[in-house]
C-alpha cells in the first residue's frame, strides 16, 4: 500500500471519528399530556389525584358553625361591588388571581379549613379545583355560593327551569373509542414544570371559559361531546341530554378508564346537577390540555322537577346575618 494511499484512510478515519463524536443525538420526545396525567394521578403529587376524587365542598351551615368556632378563613370571589353590598362577616375580598398568593402570603394557622365563596358555587368550585390540585387540601368551596347564605344574594331560583324535560331521553350513547391525549406544547420536559405552566393558564383564562350555557348547548348539541357525569342508573332515570355519554363520577376520568375516550378536536361539556362539581371536572380537564367546559346550574336548569334530591329550592337560603362594607 502506497504512503499516499495510507494517509488518504488515516484521514478520512479521522473524519468519521470527529463527526461521529460531534453529532448529536436526536432529542427524545416527551409527551407531555401523558407525563403530566400520570403525575397528577400519582399519590405523591400535590394533586395526589384529586380529579377523580370526592367534590371539596361544605355547607353554608358547615361554613357557619366552623366560623362561629373561628375555626374557618373566608375568602369571598364575587365583584368588589357586590361583596361591599353585603358579605359574611371577617370575609375577605379577593379576586381569583390574587387568592393562592395571599394564601402564601398569610398566617393561616390558626384556622382548619378555607372556604371560597363566589355567587352560586360554580365558580368557587373552579378555583377550588385549581387550589386542590396544587396541593392545598384544606380549601372547600361554600354550596350555592351567597346565595344559600341570605335570600338578598339568590341567584339560583332564577336559574332553575324545567324547559328542557321533554327533550331528556334514556337511550344509551356509547362513548367514544379510545384515542390520544392532548397535545401540549409548554417547552417544559417536567410534570411539576408543565403542571405550573397549565395551572397558570387555566387560571389566566378565568371560569367564564371553563363554563357554558345550556341554551348554547341545545343551538347544536352535534357542536359537543357531552358528559353525564351522574351514575349509570339516573343515567337512565331521569334520563340525560340526547347524545349524553355517561362517566361515572370519580372512576371514569382516570388514565386506565376512560380518560383517553375523550375527545381532543371537540368541545367537551360536562354536565351534573348543580354545575358545581362539573365545574370542578372541567377545570381538571382543562388542566390537562382538553377544550372543557362545564354546564351552568346543571340539570337544575334543565329539568329541575324531574329530579330526586340534588336540587336547588328556597330550602337551601339559611337566611343568616351578613354585614355591609362602611
Amino acid at each position: 500500500m502506497t504512503k499516499t494511499r495510507v494517509w488518504m484512510l488515516a484521514i478520512l478515519f479521522i473524519s468519521f471519528f470527529v463527526v461521529s463524536c460531534d453529532k448529536e443525538e436526536d432529542p427524545v420526545e416527551i409527551n407531555e399530556a401523558e407525563l403530566l396525567v400520570k403525575w397528577m394521578e400519582s399519590a405523591t403529587s400535590p394533586a395526589a389525584n384529586y380529579g377523580n376524587s370526592a367534590l371539596a365542598i361544605k355547607s353554608a351551615e358547615a361554613v357557619h358553625t366552623a366560623m362561629a368556632a373561628d375555626k374557618v378563613y373566608i375568602i369571598d370571589i364575587r365583584s368588589a361591588v357586590d361583596w361591599a353590598a353585603g358579605h359574611i362577616e371577617g370575609s375577605v375580598n379577593l379576586a381569583a388571581g390574587d387568592v393562592r398568593d395571599h394564601i402564601d402570603a398569610t398566617d393561616l394557622s390558626a384556622y382548619d379549613e378555607i372556604s371560597i365563596v363566589c355567587y352560586s358555587g360554580q365558580t368557587a368550585s373552579w378555583l377550588t379545583c385549581l387550589l386542590q390540585l396544587a396541593g392545598y387540601k384544606d380549601v372547600y368551596s361554600m354550596a350555592f355560593g351567597m346565595s344559600s347564605w341570605h335570600a338578598d344574594f339568590d341567584k339560583w331560583s332564577g336559574n332553575i327551569s324545567n324547559e328542557k324535560a321533554t327533550l331528556f331521553t334514556a337511550d344509551v350513547t356509547a362513548k367514544a373509542e379510545e384515542g390520544e391525549l392532548p397535545t401540549l406544547t409548554t417547552g417544559f420536559e417536567t410534570a411539576e414544570e408543565i403542571f405550573d405552566a397549565q395551572w397558570d393558564a387555566v387560571l389566566g383564562d378565568g371560569f367564564g371559559a371553563a363554563a357554558i350555557s345550556n341554551a348554547d348547548v341545545y343551538a347544536n348539541l352535534d357542536d359537543y361531546y357531552i358528559i353525564n357525569y351522574w351514575p349509570n342508573a339516573e343515567y337512565l332515570d331521569p334520563g340525560h341530554i340526547e347524545g349524553a355519554m355517561q362517566y361515572t363520577p370519580n372512576v371514569d376520568l382516570a388514565l386506565d378508564e376512560a380518560l383517553k375516550t375523550l375527545p381532543t378536536d371537540k368541545t367537551i361539556v360536562v354536565y351534573c346537577y348543580t354545575g358545581q362539581n362539573s365545574a370542578r371536572i372541567a377545570t381538571y380537564l382543562r388542566v390537562l390540555g382538553y377544550d372543557a367546559k362545564s354546564l351552568k346550574f346543571g340539570a337544575n336548569g334543565m329539568i329541575h322537577d324531574e329530579m330526586e334530591g340534588h336540587t336547588w329550592s328556597e330550602g337551601a337560603i339559611m337566611g343568616y346575618d351578613y354585614v355591609t362594607a362602611k
